[in-house]
């Protein structure tokens, strides 16, 4: 009787480590569809749902065409319990072209290019040597589009 109930319980944890990731996942999705995408406003949401759970210290990075003769909004948003977020927006030589620490760390960014091409976008999330306990949370990363108007031109 013992043997089995170690047995059932074995089986429910591993269970568990498996279904975590995609409760998580579930989770960032809610999180992007419901905070997120409004955000985007006037602009039209791509389709593409880009988020991740991310830690303290963690980096992540996205490539994407971005076409000519249409604006583009980027917005980068994280749960609070991140904190600031720095984004950045290189060519695919890793060029750097934008940094959101310059702009006081906003999760918005308005740019246009000249002519279609691929870049990437660079998503760090800071570590607060504050805190006793690394904090993770869900990050998203959403891209925009309307045709014609500028704030910034790429070549």
């Amino acid at each position: 009787m013992n043997r089995i109930n170690m047995t059932i319980k074995t089986t429910l944890l591993i269970i568990c480590l498996f279904a975590l990731p995609t409760l998580l996942a579930a989770q960032c999705n809610e999180y992007t569809k419901k905070e997120c995408i409004p955000q985007l406003n006037p602009y039209t949401f791509n389709g593409q749902l880009n988020n991740a759970v991310l830690s303290e210290g963690e980096t992540a990075e996205l490539q994407l065409t971005f076409y000519k003769d249409q604006e583009y909004r980027i917005l980068v948003e994280g749960e609070n319990s991140l904190g600031k977020i720095q984004f950045q927006l290189y060519d695919t030589d890793y060029n750097l072209l934008y940094d959101n620490s310059d702009e006081d760390h906003t999760n918005l960014w308005d740019f246009m290019v000249e002519s279609t091409d691929d870049f990437v976008i660079r998503v760090l999330i800071p570590n607060d040597e504050e805190k006793e306990k690394v904090e993770s949370g869900c990050v998203s990363i959403l891209v925009g589009f309307r045709a014609f108007g500028s704030r910034t031109i790429f070549k």
